[in-house]
Protein backbone atom coordinates (compact mmCIF):
# COMPACT_ATOMS: atom_id res chain seq x y z
CA UNK A 1 0.00 0.00 0.00
CA UNK A 2 2.98 2.35 0.37
CA UNK A 3 3.07 2.91 -3.41
CA UNK A 4 -0.39 4.46 -3.33
CA UNK A 5 0.57 6.63 -0.36
CA UNK A 6 3.64 7.88 -2.23
CA UNK A 7 1.46 8.56 -5.29
CA UNK A 8 -0.99 10.52 -3.13
CA UNK A 9 1.84 12.59 -1.68
CA UNK A 10 3.14 13.34 -5.18
CA UNK A 11 -0.37 14.38 -6.27
CA UNK A 12 -0.61 16.68 -3.23
CA UNK A 13 2.77 18.21 -4.09
CA UNK A 14 1.57 18.89 -7.64
CA UNK A 15 -1.68 20.42 -6.38
CA UNK A 16 0.21 22.77 -4.05
CA UNK A 17 1.70 24.48 -7.12
CA UNK A 18 -1.77 25.81 -7.98
CA UNK A 19 -2.49 27.30 -4.55
CA UNK A 20 -3.70 30.88 -4.40
CA UNK A 21 -2.03 32.10 -1.23
CA UNK A 22 -1.02 35.76 -1.69
CA UNK A 23 -1.82 36.69 1.93
CA UNK A 24 -0.18 33.89 3.91
CA UNK A 25 2.34 32.81 1.26
CA UNK A 26 1.66 29.28 2.55
CA UNK A 27 0.64 27.05 -0.39
CA UNK A 28 -0.93 23.69 0.43
CA UNK A 29 -2.01 20.81 -1.77
CA UNK A 30 -4.13 17.79 -0.92
CA UNK A 31 -4.96 14.53 -2.65
CA UNK A 32 -7.83 12.38 -1.41
CA UNK A 33 -8.23 8.67 -2.21
CA UNK A 34 -11.74 7.25 -2.12
CA UNK A 35 -13.02 3.67 -1.91
CA UNK A 36 -13.70 3.93 -5.65
CA UNK A 37 -9.88 4.21 -6.03
CA UNK A 38 -10.34 7.64 -7.59
CA UNK A 39 -8.07 10.45 -6.45
CA UNK A 40 -9.25 14.05 -6.20
CA UNK A 41 -6.96 16.99 -5.58
CA UNK A 42 -7.32 20.47 -4.20
CA UNK A 43 -5.24 23.44 -3.15
CA UNK A 44 -5.83 26.26 -0.72
CA UNK A 45 -7.55 29.35 -2.07
CA UNK A 46 -7.28 32.48 0.05
CA UNK A 47 -9.35 35.62 0.13
CA UNK A 48 -8.70 39.15 1.39
CA UNK A 49 -11.38 38.37 3.97
CA UNK A 50 -9.36 35.61 5.67
CA UNK A 51 -12.36 33.72 7.03
CA UNK A 52 -13.47 33.01 3.46
CA UNK A 53 -10.32 31.06 2.61
CA UNK A 54 -10.71 27.43 1.54
CA UNK A 55 -8.16 24.86 2.69
CA UNK A 56 -6.71 22.33 0.25
CA UNK A 57 -8.30 19.37 2.01
CA UNK A 58 -11.82 20.80 1.93
CA UNK A 59 -11.25 21.88 -1.67
CA UNK A 60 -10.29 18.30 -2.63
CA UNK A 61 -13.32 16.82 -0.82
CA UNK A 62 -15.61 19.40 -2.45
CA UNK A 63 -14.09 18.54 -5.83
CA UNK A 64 -14.91 14.86 -5.26
CA UNK A 65 -18.49 15.61 -4.24
CA UNK A 66 -18.97 17.97 -7.19
CA UNK A 67 -17.84 15.17 -9.51
CA UNK A 68 -20.40 12.77 -8.04
CA UNK A 69 -18.20 10.72 -5.71
CA UNK A 70 -20.41 8.63 -3.44
CA UNK A 71 -17.88 6.38 -1.70
CA UNK A 72 -15.90 7.15 1.45
CA UNK A 73 -12.38 8.50 1.94
CA UNK A 74 -9.65 5.91 2.44
CA UNK A 75 -6.69 8.29 2.63
CA UNK A 76 -5.63 11.89 2.24
CA UNK A 77 -2.17 13.31 1.58
CA UNK A 78 -1.36 16.88 2.58
CA UNK A 79 1.71 18.82 1.49
CA UNK A 80 3.17 22.30 1.76
CA UNK A 81 6.58 23.27 0.42
CA UNK A 82 6.81 25.66 3.39
CA UNK A 83 6.39 23.12 6.22
CA UNK A 84 7.07 19.43 6.70
CA UNK A 85 4.31 17.40 8.35
CA UNK A 86 1.68 19.92 7.30
CA UNK A 87 -1.22 18.73 9.47
CA UNK A 88 -4.82 19.57 8.55
CA UNK A 89 -6.49 22.32 10.55
CA UNK A 90 -9.36 21.49 12.90
CA UNK A 91 -12.05 22.32 10.35
CA UNK A 92 -10.43 20.02 7.79
CA UNK A 93 -10.10 17.23 10.34
CA UNK A 94 -13.85 17.45 10.95
CA UNK A 95 -14.56 17.45 7.20
CA UNK A 96 -12.33 14.43 6.65
CA UNK A 97 -14.02 12.63 9.54
CA UNK A 98 -17.45 13.34 8.04
CA UNK A 99 -16.55 11.70 4.72
CA UNK A 100 -14.05 9.04 5.87
CA UNK A 101 -14.65 5.31 5.81
CA UNK A 102 -13.95 5.53 9.54
CA UNK A 103 -11.37 7.36 11.63
CA UNK A 104 -9.47 4.19 12.54
CA UNK A 105 -8.81 3.01 9.00
CA UNK A 106 -8.71 6.33 7.09
CA UNK A 107 -5.10 7.39 6.67
CA UNK A 108 -3.41 10.79 6.68
CA UNK A 109 -0.21 10.89 4.64
CA UNK A 110 2.40 13.56 5.29
CA UNK A 111 6.03 14.17 4.45
CA UNK A 112 8.20 14.02 7.58
CA UNK A 113 11.23 16.22 8.33
CA UNK A 114 13.50 13.72 6.52
CA UNK A 115 11.40 13.82 3.34
CA UNK A 116 9.96 10.36 4.03
CA UNK A 117 6.30 9.41 3.85
CA UNK A 118 4.58 9.34 7.24
CA UNK A 119 1.24 7.53 7.58
CA UNK A 120 -1.10 8.19 10.51
CA UNK A 121 -4.70 7.24 11.09
CA UNK A 122 -7.30 9.99 11.13
CA UNK A 123 -8.14 8.83 14.64
CA UNK A 124 -4.54 9.53 15.77
CA UNK A 125 -4.80 13.17 14.76
CA UNK A 126 -8.51 13.63 15.51
CA UNK A 127 -9.60 11.33 18.33
CA UNK A 128 -12.77 13.15 19.39
CA UNK A 129 -14.48 14.48 16.30
CA UNK A 130 -18.08 15.68 16.37
CA UNK A 131 -20.59 13.03 15.40
CA UNK A 132 -24.32 13.61 15.11
CA UNK A 133 -25.90 11.00 17.36
CA UNK A 134 -29.16 9.81 15.86
CA UNK A 135 -30.27 7.97 19.00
Amino acid sequence: MSDIYNKLLEEAKSASKYAYSPYSNFPVGAAVLYESDKIYTGCNVENASYGLALCAERNAVSNAIAQGEKTKIKAVAIYSPKQKMCMPCGACRQWLSEFALDNKTAKVILENKDGETLVLSLEEIFPYGFKFDED
